[in-house]
């Protein structure tokens, strides 16, 4: 544990003493403010629309119509972002040739992914942390309900780790940043649409292509309904990546 905490600072000076954190940071809040501003312009319109209408301002929720559309467009915002932080993890070290000096120590690959990983789920923290204004300042002025915003905010929270999870895999598999930073966004879209494909295919592969969907698994939290299935997906594909992960350094380690 005190091997993989060294890491992990060593990790978190990284971010934190370099402008990639800030930058990335920076540019996930501001589209976080744009989408929020906007979506509360529109449930601004739409209530006063509502006033001459008593039956349709009943149905006006600013969790349903602000917080819900918010965390989800964050989602499609993290699938951009996310791989500019893991990108780095393992493909700079390949590419300097600190992997080979990190292979000879002794620190076991779980020790070495779990403080890597660990590092950019802080920074991950950070950014989603930065977002919880938004529904403080809705609670001051208005009444939304708590319930789907805790656990819309944890199904986001674990969407992005398992986003997490994939960069580092990618990024243990070579030198190139870039490249690592491309294979995770491809894999990250690759489960967000694959949902899509269910009205043209058969009802069997439908149900498959649905339970793979992150989009699907997303919904439940959303809603306020936090279910196992939905717990078990993204912490399975976390740690399956992860998993896949430790193979890359063993078999480095191996040839090293």
């Amino acid at each position: 544990m005190r091997k993989s905490l060294a890491i992990y600072r060593r990790e978190i000076a990284y971010y934190f003493q370099s402008p990639v954190a800030y930058a990335v940071i920076t540019i996930f809040l501001l589209l976080a403010g744009y989408f929020f501003y906007n979506l509360l312009g529109y449930f601004n319109l739409a209530s006063m629309q509502a006033m001459q209408n008593p039956v349709q301002s009943r149905s006006l929720s600013l969790t349903a119509s602000v917080m819900q559309p918010l965390l989800g467009n964050l989602s499609s915002v993290l699938l951009l972002l996310l791989p500019l932080v893991t990108m780095r993890l393992f493909a700079e070290e390949r590419r300097s040739g600190a992997a080979e000096l990190l292979f000879t120590y002794p620190v076991s690959d779980a020790s070495v992914i779990l403080g890597k990983f660990g590092a950019a789920v802080t920074v991950y923290l950070v950014m989603l942390a930065m977002t919880l204004p938004y529904p403080a300042l809705l609670a001051h002025f208005g009444d939304p309900e708590p319930g789907p915003i805790v656990s819309g905010y944890l199904g986001v929270f674990l969407m992005g780790v398992a986003f997490i999870s994939m960069g580092a895999f990618f990024s243990s598999l070579g030198e190139s940043q870039l490249v690592a930073a491309a294979a995770t966004f491809g894999c990250g879209l690759l489960f967000l649409i694959v949902g899509w494909m269910t009205p043209f295919v058969s009802s069997t592969l439908a149900a498959v292509l649905e339970q793979l969907s992150m989009v699907h698994h997303l919904d439940g939290f959303a809603r306020g309904v936090i279910d196992t299935n939905d717990l078990v997906f993204y912490l399975g594909l976390t740690v399956f990546f992860l998993f896949l992960c430790a193979r890359v350094l063993d078999s480095a380690r191996w040839r090293s």
